[in-house]
């Protein structure tokens, strides 16, 4: 049995493919991925054949986050490339395996190329945001202008919207495509993307799908990748050296000037030590200070039941990672489904929310004295034991089911 896992985004997006691919290794399956060539090094290192898609997307954490957007003309041409990529990269990457697992929003060509080499194929959200919901909002795309939705009863007209944006988008582009490939004709991008059962690859007390339990949205758990990498001698020995320090780290996402001085300028604030995550966006300490030290890549199962509080972009990987570790965590959500678990954090008092804007000493230094406090602690360690980490298990033994019954 042979499986391709396709997966376009960051760290945070490909983590958890990888964390399936193992576990379906594990069950005896052939697994290849086709992923960004960011992370080919890596996969290939595990013992994964990769079929890298598209640019590389490191550089976009480095870009100035005030830059202007796209023009429409811009934009109009980055998804016409992006779909003649993904048609002929995943067709490539697809031949000889008895299924495809799409993991992301962004799967343009994978449900075709499932459906004409008759394939099962399963689509996986990592974020309850990504799928519709009266319950919540849809994901808050940047790139295109969007601003959080304001809280409301009930968010079916912003999802009706939103499937109107995605046929506007991407149907005359599909078109052309499945036609070639002798498929009929589509009317709903988004349901197509999505598949009418799509799964959910998050922790359902973490983020539990809102909706009645009816079958239509098949929630695993989250597919976390085991990790037992040491921490580099100069992280332990500053860990070591004194009280639990604070963790910001913004994942791939962009920066804006001067960040990390702000960061350690909160940290100090409460008198507490500070570990800045260079990240993509390469941010980088003006100072040699014993209270702070700058890390590259690290093993946050080893690192975070180790601090005192987690700041983060909000990503739906670090956020779990941190629920996981037992210890608060500010989100400061900027794009997508980082708004969701931004609202979950706060919800569930394990932490604080930022607000969507870029932060100031003043306002990361009151979202930390809130995320500091003993009950949020005590809520958090609470919170981490419900955790689960089978997920990726789940996920494998159902996938393999699917595909021995020969249907999805």
């Amino acid at each position: 049995m042979r499986v391709l896992l396709s997966s376009i985004g960051s760290r945070g997006d490909i983590q958890p493919v990888v964390a399936l691919a193992a576990a379906l290794r594990s069950a005896g399956v052939d697994v290849r991925l086709c992923v960004p060539p960011d992370f080919r090094a890596w996969i290939e290192g595990l013992g994964f054949p990769v079929t890298p898609i598209g640019p590389e997307l490191r550089a976009a954490g480095r870009s100035d986050p005030l830059a202007a957007r796209p023009t429409p003309e811009q934009i109009e041409a980055m998804r016409a490339g992006t779909v003649a990529d993904q048609f002929e990269t995943v067709a490539a990457a697809a031949k000889g395996c008895d299924a495809i697992v799409g993991a992301t929003a962004l799967q343009l060509a994978a449900p075709s190329i499932a459906e004409s080499i008759g394939v099962p194929y399963v689509f996986t959200a990592l974020s309850p945001a990504v799928l519709p919901s009266s319950h919540h909002a849809p994901p808050v795309l940047g790139l295109l202008g969007d601003a959080p939705a304001a809280e409301a009863p009930d968010y079916r007209e912003l999802w009706e919207q939103d499937a109107r944006r995605w046929n506007d988008g991407w149907l005359s582009l599909l078109a052309p495509r499945r036609a070639a490939l002798g498929l009929a004709p589509i009317d709903d991008v988004r349901t197509y993307v999505h598949t009418r059962t799509p799964w959910l690859a998050a922790d359902p007390v973490l983020a539990p799908w809102p909706e009645p339990a009816d079958g239509r949205v098949v929630q695993t758990g989250a597919w976390i990748l085991a990790d037992d990498r040491p921490l580099s001698r100069e992280l332990e020995a500053f860990l070591a050296a004194g009280d639990p320090p604070v963790y910001f780290g913004f994942g791939s996402t962009r920066a804006p000037e001067r960040q990390a001085v702000t960061m350690l300028a909160a940290a100090r604030v409460h008198g507490r030590r500070a570990i800045l995550s260079r990240g993509w966006a390469e941010l980088a300490l003006d100072e040699d200070a014993a209270d702070c030290i700058g890390i590259g890549e690290a093993n946050f199962e080893a690192l975070f039941p180790r601090v005192a509080a987690v700041v983060h972009h909000g990503g739906a990987g670090t956020t779990t990672a941190a629920a996981r570790a037992g210890v608060p965590q500010i989100a400061v959500p900027r794009n997508y489904d980082q708004h969701y678990w931004a609202r979950r954090v706060a919800q569930l008092g394990i932490g604080t929310a930022h607000a969507p804007v870029v932060p100031t000493e003043e306002s990361l230094g009151a979202a930390l004295a809130q995320a500091l406090d003993p009950g949020v602690a005590a809520r958090a360690r609470a919170l981490a034991a419900s955790i689960r980490t089978d997920g990726a298990r789940v996920a494998a033994e159902r996938l393999v089911g699917i595909v021995s019954a020969g249907a999805a």
